[in-house]
């Protein structure tokens, strides 16, 4: 197995685990991969995922010599049933948030990964490359879409069109990354942040999550289903029990109910 899963508490801890070969991805390992985050969606106890990579390196990438096949027949990233895709490309679509950390090499659909994830922060001396470019293709991870509502347009064409290799600062400066951490805490960080959102409403993070990614696309739309996602929430288990919480001045303990 490439990719690890380990369930702690209310998370669900996913770690590229390919480290001899910088954790670059085979046809197993993106279905392994896609495995886990099928786990993390049916899982009703886990409420949050981390992704992050064993190793040096969060990913160099596709191993090109054994995924190059695959791609030139087609068909695309193997999804078993069960399965979600981690970039978000095809299929459906991941509900729960996604906290994600980086360190060393951070490649091509690493990046993807990142730009997949909910929270993203990178280790000190991450390197990010959007190489595809420099190969004759272009990046069909998610890239082009999703780096200039990140990045913004001119932040993004600058280092998908060029290929070029780009630092833990930069990715900080154009949004990439939300934090920049010293090497080695990463993935304590992301570990941090995952609990802190999987102390909230699980009902109401995911609503939340939801409502934020329709916006993207439509948000006049989305504006005008505010009040109709809450509806649901006032009813539920969770929205009693904050009232409650604040009324005796306590934290409060949720459910997902």
């Amino acid at each position: 197995m490439s990719v690890t899963v380990e369930r702690r508490g209310h998370l669900l801890l996913i770690g590229l685990d390919r480290v001899d070969k910088r954790n670059s991805f085979t046809t197993d390992m993106l279905a392994e991969l896609a495995a886990a985050y099928g786990e993390l969606e049916r899982d009703s106890d886990a409420w949050v995922g981390v992704l992050f990579a064993h190793g040096d390196h969060f990913t160099a990438g596709l191993d090109l010599a054994q995924v190059a096949p695959t791609l030139t027949g087609g068909s695309g990233l193997p999804l078993a049933e069960g399965s979600v895709d981690p970039w978000g490309v095809s299929g459906a679509v991941r509900t729960k948030p996604l906290v994600a950390a980086a360190q060393g090499w951070c490649l091509t659909l690493g990046i993807e990964l990142l730009l997949a994830s909910d929270v993203r922060l990178a280790a000190e001396g991450t390197r990010f490359a959007q190489i595809e470019i420099q190969r004759g293709i272009y990046p069909f991870g998610g890239a082009t879409v999703r780096m200039p509502q990140a990045a913004g347009w001119v932040n993004a064409m600058r280092w998908l069109l060029t290929g070029d290799e780009f630092d833990a600062a930069e990715a900080y400066r154009i949004g990439l990354v939300q934090e920049v951490v010293p090497l080695g805490q990463q993935v304590d960080r992301a570990i941090e942040l995952a609990e802190r959102i999987a102390a909230q409403a699980p009902l109401g993070v995911r609503a939340t999550l939801a409502s934020a990614r329709a916006a993207l696309d439509d948000p006049s739309g989305a504006l005008a289903r505010l009040g109709a996602g809450l509806q649901p929430l006032l009813a539920s288990e969770d929205a009693a029990e904050g009232v409650r919480s604040f009324v005796e001045r306590r934290q409060a303990v949720f459910t997902g109910k």
